[in-house]
Order: C-alpha cells, then structure tokens, then sequence
C-alpha cells in the first residue's frame, strides 16, 4: 500500500488553501461531478439509500451540511463510481466532520465495476492518509500515470479518527475528461454523422494547486 502522509501535520496554515485565487476558478477545476453516471453509482454500507450520490456536487455546495452520507454496519464506506467516458484524475478532495467521524484513510481503485468490500484486500492504485478536512482546503493530488484512463473509480474509506459511524459532505474529483463516443457509436445513430469538434478533450486547466 502506498500511503501517504502528504506532511501537512494538522492539515492547515500550511499554503494548501490560497486567498488570492478566486474560488470560481477552483470550482471550474473541480466539474467532474458533472461527468458521473450518477444513476449507476454506488455506495456500499450507506446507513440510507441514496445518500453516497449527495456528496457529489457543485463547488459552490461544497460546505453545504445539510446532504451528507453516513456509514451503516461499521466505519467503512465503498464508493463505485463510473462515469460517462474516459477521466484522468488529478486530484481529490475530500471533507467530513471537525470530529472523530472523519475518514482518516482513502485507498482508490481503478475500473473496477460493481466492486465489493471483499475486493478491497487487493492492492489499491493508491493510499492517503486523511487529515480532517472540514472547510475543503485539502487537495490529495493522485499519481496521474495510474489514473490516466479511468472509466470507473472506487473510493474505499478504510477507518475514520475513532467513532463508530463515519460522515462524509463532499468528495470532488479534479481532472480531464473525454467523450466515450467510440463505444456509443453503435447505439446512437446520431453518432456517426457527429462533428468532431463535439469530441474534443475538456480540459479542467488547474489554476491553483493546494497541496505543493
């Protein structure tokens, strides 16, 4: 397991959040929510149905505390999330509570679909150790050669700081991201008469960078 204490002690006053960027523009980094094929996600051990998909969303709902997910049986959380095409991952930011329901480890999967808490004892692309993060300042940048082609991510929360039930508010995916038209081709007639231009690679262009 490669984990990761990316150093930044109690996670803040460390550089990792500056003022002088605006957060429009780090929200425009952060759109890959966007690109998820939320029907089809999956979250294993949600205390309620549904709740895992809430955490996904905009930057500006970011510190909203009103949606959340929370775990059931035990501190753990599995989250399957595929998208609409091909994703190479950036980054990932992920917040909790101010408390001991904060996941402390994060280990994520590539293109594994319908993964179970049973294939979790298989290597992780990568593992961090987690800080509490309760006002989005903390970026976990991802090793980009392992995550340059990704059409379905795991999120496996491993532990949290020592409570019973773990809470997550939001999780946001930094990165690019291209059309899966090849496959589609087949499916939707419109597909093959479709101006290319609709195709290129979006590029999210990081306009600050919060772990260095």
């Amino acid at each position: 397991m490669s984990g990761h204490g990316h150093g930044h002690g109690g996670g803040r006053g460390h550089g990792c959040c500056e003022c002088d960027h605006e957060p429009a523009e780090r929200g425009v980094e952060y759109e890959l929510y966007r690109r998820i094929d939320i029907e089809k996600l999956q979250c294993l051990n949600e205390s309620r149905d549904g709740d895992g998909k809430l955490v996904f969303k905009p930057w500006d709902q970011r510190t909203d505390r009103a949606k959340f997910v929370e775990s059931d049986a035990d501190e753990e959380l599995l989250f399957n999330i595929p998208f609409t095409g091909s994703v190479k991952l950036k980054g990932i930011i992920i917040s909790g509570e101010d408390d001991e329901s904060h996941p402390a480890e994060m280990r994520l999967y590539k293109n594994i679909p319908q993964m179970s808490f049973d294939d979790t004892s298989r290597e992780p692309e990568q593992a961090f150790r987690l800080n509490r993060d309760p006002l989005v300042e903390l970026e976990y940048p991802t090793k980009i050669a392992r995550f340059s082609n990704v059409q379905h991510l795991s999120i496996h929360i491993s532990r949290n700081f020592g409570a019973e039930s773990t809470r997550v508010y939001y999780i946001g995916l930094r990165g690019e991201y291209t059309e899966a038209h090849r496959h589609e081709i087949t499916i939707c007639n419109y597909e093959a008469a479709a101006n290319p231009a609709d195709h290129k690679v979006e590029t999210i262009t990081p306009q600050t960078q919060f772990i260095s």
